[in-house]
């Protein structure tokens, strides 16, 4: 399923426009970026939870010349499934 489709079962679901839909996805979306990009964590009951972990600087390899190479410390998203997700995947 790509964004396209996502906002037409959402309009469908909700009885909204196409339109509205889309607002609310891009909305949504947008403020879970927001409150990641500030460090917080989002729980969503039933579906999961979106953290920030962080990366520790390591050394890598360069798959073409195998010369070493540092890779910078990052932050990066990460998503923890619910229990109702995994149950609803696995039936």
């Amino acid at each position: 399923m790509n964004k396209s489709e996502l906002i037409d079962a959402i309009a469908l679901s909700a009885d909204l426009s196409k339109a509205a839909a889309g607002r609310a996805l891009d909305a949504t979306l947008e403020s879970i970026a927001e409150s990641l990009r500030d460090g917080a964590q989002i729980n969503l009951v039933g579906f999961g939870s979106f953290q920030v972990k962080e990366r520790s600087a390591r050394t890598g390899r360069n798959p073409q010349t195998g010369e070493a190479i540092q890779i910078k410390a990052s932050r990066v998203p990460g998503f923890k499934p619910g229990k109702a997700l995994k149950d609803a995947v696995n039936t």
